[in-house]
């Protein structure tokens, strides 16, 4: 009987550590190549002059192998960042951040320089977009960080130069 007795414990409970494991790391997620192939933003109007690029860098790979070219790119008035090339592992909540930094190498110096969020990544390989909205000072925000916001990791970096 006092077999029994320990089983009706000990079986939900580890059902629900299971359970809330899973729910933790997303296993799933882990595994998937999520490609993404936008087109480069482009000028409304006919002149190629209303498109430049602000600053680049290269990715460097931090927590997660990470690489390709971050370029935040002036078009029509409004700013847009570019991944190109870009590679990085997938995994829960990955963000796509600035960093109010000239660089960020390591997950300590992502969270003591304060960063923003540009978006959830759209996927973890393949060129893509995002917005940068116009009030943020980018003579502040000098660096793009892949950011795993569950876990407070930084996949990479990419430190920013000016175009």
């Amino acid at each position: 009987m006092t077999t029994r007795r320990i089983v009706l414990v000990v079986a939900p409970l580890l059902a629900v550590i299971i359970v809330a494991a899973w729910w933790a790391f997303r296993p799933e997620l882990l595994v998937v190549d999520a490609r993404v192939s936008e087109l480069a933003p482009v000028a409304s109007g006919a002149s190629a002059a209303l498109t430049r690029a602000i600053a680049s860098g290269q990715f460097r790979s931090h927590a997660h192998e990470t690489t390709g070219t971050a370029t935040i790119i002036e078009v029509d008035g409004r700013r847009v960042l570019r991944l190109t090339k870009f590679s990085t592992s997938n995994g829960p909540d990955v963000r796509v951040t600035l960093v109010a930094a000239a660089d960020a190498t390591d997950d300590a110096s992502v969270q003591g320089a304060g960063y923003v969020s540009l978006g959830v990544m759209k996927g973890n390989v393949g060129d893509q977009n995002y917005d940068v909205p116009a009030d943020l000072d980018l003579s502040v925000y000098r660096a793009v960080t892949i950011w795993c916001e569950r876990f407070s990791v930084n996949f990479g970096t990419a430190a920013l130069s000016k175009a």
